[in-house]
């Protein structure tokens, strides 16, 4: 068998807490001061904010519009020196070997005059 258990009344909410259709910005539909500044301050930080994320987006894209030219002249003025900094490089590889080479010879030379013999003597 179920009992039915009655549900007990609701408080009265405070006077502060309770909702007055009629205050639904302050008093009479507010004063539209406030909606002016609100669409100001939107107007004034869309000005501001517009070239700032435009330029931002133009440098994460990779297409500055300041300098292009001379930003270009200088990347290929560095590429044309790293080319010639390659050739001097191969050029000097190729020094360090001829060296190397000529140090073995001379070794080469100088060690059967180190073991007591001369280089032309059969014995």
């Amino acid at each position: 068998m179920i009992q039915q258990i009655p549900v007990p009344p609701v408080p009265p909410l405070p006077p502060s807490a309770q909702f007055d259709p009629n205050l639904i910005f302050l008093n009479d539909g507010g004063p539209p001061i406030i909606l002016l500044i609100v669409i100001a301050a939107l107007l004034a930080t869309t000005v501001i904010l517009w070239p700032i994320m435009r330029a931002l987006g133009r440098r994460l894209e990779g297409r500055s519009s300041i300098g292009d030219p001379e930003l270009r002249g200088e990347v290929e003025q560095m590429q044309h020196r790293l080319g010639e900094v390659d050739a001097l490089q191969t050029r000097v590889s190729e020094l360090e070997e001829r060296l190397d080479f000529a140090e073995r010879l001379l070794s080469q030379a100088q060690q059967p005059a180190r073991l007591g013999g001369s280089p032309g003597d059969p014995s």
